[in-house]
């Protein structure tokens, strides 16, 4: 070939575009990405949950209702509900086949706006005896039979002289299930129990209960002082499952989160303007809260209504005066009766 051909062939070539960098991989934008997208479905499903909680109207407004008080108080309700348990459910967690609903427990829980007081969950035990209004005195828990939560609230309302912010009501299936979804809930037993009425043969000694052995735990009287003792045990238990809910086992666990967060949204009624969150608040402040009972002065027998709770007035009054002013309340005024 001639010089000049080559001379012409290298004029004809061009030179190569230099090659872009490649772009260097960005693990931290990834993981935040996934981070973003995990937390758009957590919101998600979270509005999603708020919006299947069932509602009520639980908290009328009625002549002569206590005023406004500082702090939060809520009106924790477990009722023997078995709407929807099929008749296996039924056998498994020994609920019988009575109809409607009655309350088992009924618990005060006042969050404090006052820095220097903790928040008190008291139960009111369910044989108090009380004015009903437009029905005498009766036991508490009659209030909830003759008109349901608006007048179990105005009966509490009235007996206490503390308004109620919120209201929270579970029945037998969901309390079980959601014991279940958390794994179960470790507790420590001082005396074996044995109840067939509530289905539990529970030794003494700590130990892991499951749903229906909860619910068992939680409904049994067979105890010295009945109703007495079954509501320290509820306050203890509940205490035991909350302090589960917002460990972080079940909170970053989507195994458990999940099925609790659809377990709660299928078993608990609230009042119509309870919303998740205020339900989070009572998770994350039950483990903190110090416990107790109503001031007992007696359980007598009382024609009609056979054998009640008398609370004593004194202390009593000194009792809900204290939370209606979102003071701080002494162990020793909620202390367990002996």
């Amino acid at each position: 070939m001639s010089a000049g051909y080559h001379q012409g062939y290298q004029q004809q070539r061009r030179p190569m575009p230099p090659q872009r960098p490649r772009k260097k991989k960005r693990p931290g934008r990834t993981i935040l990405v996934v981070l973003l997208v995990l937390l758009l479905a957590a919101v998600g499903f979270f509005f999603y949950v708020d919006s299947t909680l069932k509602r009520i109207d639980a908290l009328p407004d009625y002549e002569g209702r206590p005023a406004e008080t500082p702090g939060t108080t809520w009106l924790l309700v477990g009722s023997d509900a078995r709407d929807g348990l099929s008749q296996e459910q039924k056998d498994t967690l020994a609920t019988g086949d009575a109809a409607g609903r009655r309350t088992d427990t009924i618990m005060m829980l006042h969050l404090p706006d006052n820095s220097g007081a903790k928040p008190t969950l008291l139960s009111l035990p369910r044989d108090s005896y009380v004015p009903i209004p437009d029905n005498g005195r009766n036991k508490i828990n009659a209030a909830f039979a003759f008109g349901g939560p608006q007048l179990l609230v105005r009966t509490v309302e009235g007996a206490t002289g503390v308004r109620i912010d919120h209201y929270m009501e579970i029945g037998f299936g969901g309390f079980s299930d959601m014991v279940d979804a958390v794994g179960g809930v470790d507790i420590c037993i001082d005396e074996p129990i044995k109840d067939p009425l509530a289905g539990i043969d529970l030794p003494a000694g700590c130990q892991e209960l499951d749903g229906p052995q909860a619910l068992g735990f939680v409904r049994t009287r067979a105890f010295a002082t009945a109703d007495l003792q079954r509501v320290q045990n509820q306050r203890k238990f509940l205490s035991a499952l909350f302090e589960k809910v917002q460990s972080p086992a079940t909170l970053v666990n989507p195994f458990r989160v999940v099925p609790l967060m659809n377990a709660a949204s299928g078993a608990v009624s609230v009042n119509e303007n309870d919303h998740v969150w205020h339900l989070a608040s009572v998770a994350l402040n039950m483990g903190d809260a110090q416990s107790g009972t109503v001031p007992i002065a007696g359980t007598p027998t009382v024609p009609g209504a056979g054998s009640v709770v008398q609370w004593n007035k004194e202390k009593a009054s000194q009792l809900f005066d204290l939370i209606s002013k979102d003071q701080p309340v002494p162990a020793d005024l909620i202390a367990a009766p002996r």
